[in-house]
């Protein structure tokens, strides 16, 4: 009786594997599609404003602008990928078909207009945004739903960085913190895998980033042990430093806006206000280098994410800068994601403690473009993977630790404030399991 029941199981994972993969890839594909898009029209937008830096002044309009599309034409959108989230978690209005043309345009205006902002926010909200239109189209249930739009995340994430398996395991860990559900993993791994292929196939390239070798003298006899575990060591202190960092840049962004909503009493002149602190500060730094997404350069010399990994690639304070500059321009309605100017903060800061620590600076470089990455998102697990697809699994130990004492030391809250809360940080570092908690109550009782 066994033999049927072992082939009806089989039977059934192979039916469930086809249903999704029929549903999945033409929505992956068409998430890749509008991602690589988004990301021709982000790189002109960059071009030209280096071309032309007077747009600098006019951020403020641009601020008006965004402001008034999203009163008129956003609705429930401009929560952006916190409603993707909620929508997951509790199931209710749905995710509007306007978010993804909105956040597409409106991210390229801030990045025009030189606002320092990022990417990933506009991939995952427009892969949310289509997962559920080609959900309503599919007549897909509330649970099914919900598969699809983590699917739609994945997409959008994985194609935007070139990623697809840090884009499968972030759409599952950013739902909740400390607690990862498998239940969409082959979902959202097809469409992580398309939504990266298409891409590709459009010709988009993504930046290279390249970690010196310091493998050598790390494995052997006991000496090079006592180095292995110093550099260890430093590698923890600098993910403290991390992490604290990640919880600046989450509290900042959410005391800015909050301040903001405090002081002005008409919503349009918020931007007004951050668009001018933008132009003030790069007019007193004296320098460009902390506005729009920092991944290529605006003259030589540039403080970039890519000349972080090298000696003398950046200042001492750089990390602090675009931590103020994004903190500001997404504080103040602009528009655009919040990771890659964390990739910028984490590189920069690593080059720092490098210094400081001397340790290599290309690895910590990437330590810190993973690690505050993951204290600010609460996904140490994505971004240890991430650390491979981008840098190679030679470093994966120093990966894991980075990312995890980054997490741990970040505090509680993060940038999505839809997050929930599986297991708290400090409860996961308990010897006590909440099983024993629960057994223990009950025998006091």
């Amino acid at each position: 009786m066994a033999k049927p029941k072992i082939f009806s199981d089989h039977f059934s994972i192979l039916k469930y594997l086809l249903r999704w993969t029929v549903i999945i890839v033409p929505v992956a594909a068409a998430i890749g599609s509008a991602v690589a898009l988004f990301l021709w029209l982000l790189s002109a937008a960059i071009h030209y404003r280096f071309g032309h830096p007077w747009l600098l002044y006019l951020l403020p309009v641009a601020g008006v602008a965004i402001h008034f599309a999203y009163r008129l034409y956003g609705s429930s959108a401009e929560k952006g990928n916190n409603l993707i989230i909620d929508e997951i978690h509790e199931p209710g209005a749905g995710v509007p078909k306007r978010m993804g043309p909105l956040i597409l345009v409106t991210t390229v205006i801030t990045h025009l207009f030189g606002g320092s902002a990022g990417r990933e926010g506009t991939a995952v909200q427009m892969g949310g945004s289509m997962a559920h239109l080609f959900g309503t189209w599919f007549k897909l249930d509330s649970t099914q739903m919900r598969t699809l739009l983590t699917a739609g995340i994945a997409a959008g994430f994985g194609a935007v960085f070139g990623t697809p398996l840090t884009g499968t395991i972030f759409a599952m860990e950013v739902l909740t913190i400390g607690q990862i559900k498998y239940d969409a993993l082959l979902p959202c791994l097809i469409a992580g895998l398309v939504g990266d292929v298409t891409v590709s196939a459009w010709g988009i390239k993504h930046t290279a980033y390249h970690i010196d070798d310091v493998s050598a003298g790390l494995h052997g006899n006991a000496g090079n042990t006592l180095m292995m575990l110093l550099l260890l060591v430093k590698i923890i202190v600098a993910s403290a430093a991390f992490g604290l960092a990640s919880m600046a840049f989450a509290q900042a962004t959410h005391s800015v806006k909050k301040i903001c909503t405090q002081w002005f009493k008409q919503g349009w002149m918020i931007p007004v206000c951050g668009g001018i602190v933008i132009i003030a500060l790069t007019w007193i730094i004296g320098k460009p280098d902390y506005l729009s997404l920092g991944v290529e350069p605006e003259y030589p010399g540039a403080v970039t994410i890519v000349s972080a990994f090298t000696h003398n690639g950046a200042y001492f304070f750089s990390w602090f800068w675009k931590l103020i500059y994004t903190a500001i321009t997404l504080g103040t309605g602009f528009k655009g994601g919040e990771v890659t100017p964390l990739f910028y903060i984490g590189a920069t800061l690593g080059n720092t403690l490098a210094g400081i620590l001397n340790a290599p600076v290309s690895l910590f470089a990437a330590l810190g473009f993973i690690a505050v990455f993951a204290g600010a998102t609460n996904t140490p697990l994505a971004c240890t993977l991430m650390g491979i697809e981008l840098f190679g699994a030679e470093y994966s130990l120093f990966f894991a630790v980075a990312c995890f004492t980054a997490y741990i030391f970040s505090g509680k809250a993060g940038i999505y404030s839809s997050q929930r809360t599986g297991v708290s940080k400090s409860q996961s570092l308990t010897m006590v399991q909440p099983e024993e908690k629960i057994m223990s109550n009950t025998d006091a009782g």
